[in-house]
């Protein structure tokens, strides 16, 4: 008698206790819901080694643009560019090199992207300027001006592929090539007819990308 005594209560505090837990816990419930579209943003900076007509070429990019779901990218890119030609001016009577900035829409295609390495299909559309530059100033690290009569506008459609490095929710690396087609120069004199040409580099974007943060705990009705 004494021990069901004892042990009729404790069976009652047991189940009661068991049942106000499963009430706690049935009020919120834990899933994850990011089938629909995850949002990110991020400012990204590059650098990228090419060639014009044989000759080395240097490019910094600068780029801030919006993910969606982690599958396709769009924004606004801007490169400049510094091409080591030596060509001679007749107009100066220097050697010069040439400088062009340009920029425009970018839209990058991404496959794969939720995984830790992602293939992707960057396209940037614009234009910009590019001009002569002396030689011998660049290389004296000196103080260099494009003159008016050394300038043209250009069009630019870069298309290339990247692979992707999602190192954290915040941090990418992204290593790839690209192909650089330009509308035609007409800047007198000048032997370059386009700025065409091979590039490939690095860059790395800052941001947010949502990768990895897609549980939930919710309140239920």
């Amino acid at each position: 008698m004494i021990n069901q005594k004892t042990t009729l209560p404790l069976l009652f505090l047991f189940w009661g206790l068991l049942g106000f837990a499963q009430d706690d816990d049935g009020e919120y419930i834990t899933f994850n819901d990011r089938k629909n579209v995850v949002h990110g943003v991020y400012l990204g900076l590059s650098t990228y080694f090419g060639e014009i007509e044989g000759e080395d070429t240097y490019i910094g990019g600068l780029k801030v643009a919006y993910v969606a779901n982690r599958q396709f990218e769009v924004g606004f890119m801007a490169n400049i560019l510094y091409s080591q030609q030596d060509i001679f001016n007749p107009r100066t009577v220097n050697n010069d090199d040439i400088v062009a900035v340009y920029g425009g829409l970018h839209l990058e295609p991404i496959l794969f992207g939720k995984n830790r390495v992602s293939l992707s299909f960057p396209l940037l559309i614009g234009g910009g300027g590019m001009g002569y530059v002396d030689h011998d100033a660049v290389r004296r690290d000196e103080n260099v001006d494009l003159d008016d009569d050394d300038i043209d506008a250009i069009f630019v459609l870069e298309p290339g592929m990247n692979v992707l490095f999602n190192v954290s929710r915040y941090v990418q690396l992204e290593a790839g090539i690209r192909y650089r087609m330009s509308s035609k120069i007409d800047l007198a004199q000048s032997p370059l007819e386009r700025i065409n040409g091979f590039s490939g580099g690095i860059g790395v974007k800052l941001g947010v990308f949502n990768m990895g943060r897609n549980r939930y705990r919710k309140q239920l009705d």
